[in-house]
């Protein structure tokens, strides 16, 4: 997911410089590996505020690591576009009126979104009523489970079982034979890739043929090539997939090739989210004319140009009161792990992408 977001942001911040830079300079982009810890990303973020004084920052892959750095460019006043993360409580922490100024934007489908959209996708679509939750102990996992509850909640429906698992955990049977001991019809999941294809793997073992309907990390490459012929057909919000029929998408997509010499991208969400993150940056220090923190992000929360991303166009993305790019359902798309890789769960939404 890092790599493919960065690897975004380069090509935005690429093709941004050969068009003449911002404000008849060129982009320079500092980049940090925060390795999905927490304590290593607030020290990253501190060596970047106060050694490299960079004007503004893009990235996060990890809620846990968003929370534990956010609140430095919140004291720096300097505005942070996240990428990826997709907690829910990232963009809330310094909302007015305590937070006069708010520095955390955001532009993926933040996990209020994704819980509405899986339980959509088991209850009203599927019509399931006995499900499990599967999570991760982090904070991802954790917030997940909160906004998956909740969501279910509105459908009168309670989890059979919640089942939680720690990262790098390998063997899931006992939470699964507890799952299929409780009658559950389908596991409801909210992890990373490696531990996700453990429940897809021991599910299989366990001969239980029960659907697999998650976040959208599902979609992740280490979860369809670990899990192989057991993860066919687990479903997972997108905001991007690799075979929607969009010019636009197709471009970018074969930019993103050329760039990193790859044929598929391995994370394709987080390269579209990460090269969109770059474009509303430039835009808002654009219209600001100035690289100060406070002049992008009131730049940012009154846009005035339309920006063509791959996720979106975005018109007004944000505003004083609401940091979040994508605030409804009719951006993301149920996605589906079909032959190997991930397309449209659904014809009408494929259709859909290709006139956004």
């Amino acid at each position: 997911m890092g790599l493919s977001m960065r690897d975004g942001i380069r090509l935005a911040a690429r093709e941004i410089n050969a068009a003449g830079g911002v404000l008849g300079r060129q982009i320079e982009l500092i980049e940090r590996d925060d390795e999905a810890r927490p304590q290593r990303g607030a020290q990253v973020v501190q060596e970047l505020i106060n050694r490299e004084r960079i004007h503004a920052g893009l990235g996060v892959v990890n809620t846990g690591v968003g929370l534990a750095c956010q609140r430095y460019y919140q004291e720096a006043r300097i505005p942070m576009i996240t990428s990826v993360a997709t907690g829910s409580i990232l963009t809330q922490q310094f909302r007015p009126p305590e937070h006069y100024d708010h520095y955390i934007f955001r532009v993926s489908a933040n996990d209020t979104l994704q819980a509405e959209m899986i339980a959509a996708e088991a209850v009203d679509r599927q019509r399931f009523r006995r499900v499990a939750i599967f999570h991760d102990t982090t904070n991802y996992g954790q917030f997940g489970r909160d906004d998956l509850e909740q969501a279910l909640s509105k459908r009168g429906v309670k989890p059979v079982v919640i089942e939680k698992f720690n990262v790098d955990d390998k063997d899931m049977s006992a939470q699964l034979r507890r799952a299929r001991a409780a009658g559950a019809q389908a596991i409801l999941t909210y992890g990373i890739g490696p531990e996700l294809a453990q429940i897809a793997n021991g599910r299989a073992k366990m001969g239980w043929d029960v659907p697999m309907i998650g976040s959208w990390p599902l979609a992740m490459s280490n979860f369809i090539y670990n899990a192989g012929p057991n993860g066919e057909g687990a479903r997972m919000p997108q905001t991007f997939i690799e075979d929607s029929p969009h010019p636009r998408h197709r471009a970018f997509l074969t930019n993103m090739r050329k760039l990193t010499g790859l044929p598929r991208l391995l994370s394709p969400t987080a390269a579209a989210q990460g090269y969109d993150s770059m474009l509303l940056l430039a835009a808002a220090i654009r219209q600001a004319g100035s690289t100060s923190g406070p002049a992008i992000r009131e730049s940012l929360e009154s846009l005035n140009t339309r920006v063509e991303g791959v996720v979106q166009i975005y018109d007004r993305p944000f505003s004083r009161i609401n940091h979040e790019a994508i605030r409804t359902l009719s951006i993301p798309v149920m996605g589906e792990v079909r032959g190997g890789r991930v397309t449209y769960a659904y014809e009408e939404q494929r259709a859909q992408a290709g006139k956004r």
